[in-house]
């Protein structure tokens, strides 16, 4: 389980290629490695990977064909940054929401709104998540935990505070560019069932 506070983003060092199968290494913060063991789990841009090796500050993950589908984990190259965020552990504060670290789709940026003391994001979901948007929800974007702002049908926009901004990837986000999304599992699972029950009855 994730909080979707975000401990900090990790730069991509390796990639290895291999067909629908990935290998990436990351550097970490000495510190975010302290404790850390092969089969550990650590979130990607939100994603859930299991760690496969460590050296010093190196960590290593593999991504499976359906990762590289669902997210955006397969387009990275040397040199990007990744959101990470270590596993909860038992009574630790969740500050953001629970998150479960399976990545639901993907969102594309479609305007970067910025202003003196603001910073708004606007995304553009597939049209069959829409229905899981609404105004002061929950959503994770990259991993981190926001509210949502706006909605227009699979429209919605986050507004960024400095501190967001200043220890995670998505202040370098442009439109054209694509996050992972994972929707708040609590509302998918209310809306799922609401929508079940109603169909029941008309039939």
């Amino acid at each position: 389980m994730f909080t979707g506070i975000i401990q900090g983003t990790a730069e991509i060092v390796d990639v290895v290629e291999r067909e629908a199968f990935r290998t990436h290494s990351l550097r970490f913060p000495r510190e975010s490695v302290e404790g850390l063991r092969p089969g550990a789990s650590v979130s990607h841009n939100g994603c859930c990977l299991t760690v496969t090796a460590i050296q010093d500050d190196l960590v290593s993950f593999d991504l499976m064909q359906e990762t590289l589908r669902v997210t955006n984990l397969g387009t990275l190259k040397k040199g990007e940054r990744v959101n990470f965020e270590r596993a909860a552990r038992f009574g630790d504060e969740i500050g953001g929401h629970q998150m479960s670290g399976h990545i639901s789709c993907t969102a594309g940026v479609i305007e970067v709104i910025k202003s003196e003391n603001n910073h708004q994001i606007r995304f553009l979901l597939p049209e069959e998540f829409s229905r899981y948007l609404f105004a002061k929800g929950y959503i994770g974007i990259d991993g981190i935990s926001l509210t949502l702002g706006q909605v227009s049908g699979p429209e919605f926009d986050v507004s960024l505070i400095p501190e967001t901004l200043a220890r995670t990837n998505i202040g370098g986000r442009r439109p054209g560019d694509r996050v992972n999304i994972e929707i708040d599992p609590q509302t998918q699972a209310i809306v799922d069932t609401v929508e079940r029950i109603l169909n029941q009855r008309e039939k």
